[in-house]
């Protein structure tokens, strides 16, 4: 397989991948053990280069949110059960289960628990019936996974926004990954639709044909009924996380990240917050952060496109971290002010709290100066792990 990226979730605006990253030196290495202090995973150590040692009873992770995945935290990926469904027509349907609306469908699952889902109507969830075997039928919806994607990052200094931009896969406009069976609200991101398992299994070893898969995926095998997608690496609460994405509701950032533009999400209402009707939560993009590989305050998208690394997103409730989490992501996009820039003021961001707070004193605003607000654009990133 030709080198590729890894796709980030940008909160739908860019998305640029994980690339081999250089390992800590000796030195780095024997000055973090005596402090119960350890190196961090190869994917993650150039922007969070050791993590706490922890272990029973001291309130640090990591915490793996979806039970049954496997992670590789070097590689910077996640393998997930692969599921089987159908259509009305009989057309195969892979799938994976990230969240749950309710708690025990969640816990039997082991997905994450996104009650927030329920609030999600309209064309923004289809139904699924079981059949007679327990397979699920999508009774309508369709992905197209044949486009070609296509990125063409802007001209320096500021390469945002791509001068081209086209998604690599497209839903048709019922296709949604939220499905409702029953009383419960599953995300469901289809990954594969059309295939047969025989052909599909001919990926199995990660020479992946993109005009048949979603462009995420980085190895997908019905034989072994899995499939390995790349992760992200942002911040909750002050803490790093990881998660991936799937889906658009835009084609800028469908494009940009490597997921699937789905129309019907637009049917998610943005700004709703954790109101009692809220389908979504808040994800902060940063701008116009400090951009240099290596700097120790490194984030934002203009990082992302020039270093080819994560924007380091800033995410509101997870799971552990809050009880307010969905997977449907609404960005809140901020830029340094000039006020904050002349002051050297700029640094990394990791909460939302501080974020709030940067934003009453002036020191970030919207893009251009700005009213902080939604962009109008949500992404679907399920969170899979809280690092500590």
């Amino acid at each position: 397989m030709a080198p590729r990226f890894v796709v980030f979730c940008l909160a739908g605006l860019v998305v640029l991948a994980l690339v081999p990253l250089p390992p800590l030196s000796t030195a780095q290495t024997r000055s973090a053990e005596p402090n119960n202090i350890v190196p961090a995973a190869r994917a993650i150590e150039l922007d969070v280069p050791f993590v706490p040692k922890g272990g029973p009873g001291t309130g640090v992770g990591p915490v793996q949110f979806l039970t049954r995945a496997r992670l590789d935290l070097d590689a910077g990926t996640v393998t997930l059960p692969l599921e089987q469904g159908r259509t009305a027509s009989g057309e195969p349907v892979w799938f994976v289960l990230t969240d749950a609306s309710e708690a025990a469908a969640a816990r039997a699952q082991g997905v994450n628990h996104a009650a927030k889902l329920a609030n999600a109507h309209g064309k923004a969830v289809r139904e699924v019936t079981r059949a007679a075997d327990g397979t699920w039928v999508f009774g309508r919806g369709r992905v197209d996974f044949s486009p070609e994607r296509k990125v063409e990052p802007g001209e320096e200094p500021k390469l945002f926004p791509p001068r081209a931009a086209a998604p690599g896969s497209v839903g048709d406009a019922d296709y949604t990954p939220l499905v409702r069976l029953g009383s419960v609200v599953y995300n469901a991101p289809v990954l594969a639709q059309g295939p047969s398992a025989t052909e599909l299994d001919a990926f199995c070893d990660g020479r992946v044909d993109y005009r048949r898969v979603h462009d995420n995926v980085l190895a997908i095998c019905p034989r072994t009924r899995s499939v390995t997608l790349g992760l992200t690496l942002g911040f909750s609460v002050g803490r790093p996380i990881l998660y991936f994405s799937t889906e658009a509701n835009d084609p800028l950032p469908a494009a940009l990240e490597g997921a699937t533009y789905a129309p019907a999400l637009k049917d998610v209402p943005v700004g709703a917050g954790d109101r009692p009707d809220s389908a979504v939560e808040r994800l902060v993009l940063v701008l116009n952060g400090a951009r240099e590989r290596g700097h120790p305050h490194r984030q934002g998208i203009e990082s992302a496109l020039a270093e080819r690394l994560s924007p380091l997103n800033v995410l509101g409730g997870v799971p552990t971290l809050g009880d307010d989490y969905s997977p449907l992501w609404d960005v809140f996009p901020v830029e340094w002010t000039r006020e904050a820039l002349d002051q050297q003021l700029r640094a990394r961001l990791t909460d939302e709290a501080t974020i709030i707070g940067f934003v009453d004193r002036d020191w970030l605003a919207g893009p251009g100066g700005t009213a902080f607000g939604p962009a109008g654009m949500i992404v679907n990133c399920p969170v899979v792990l809280r690092v500590y």
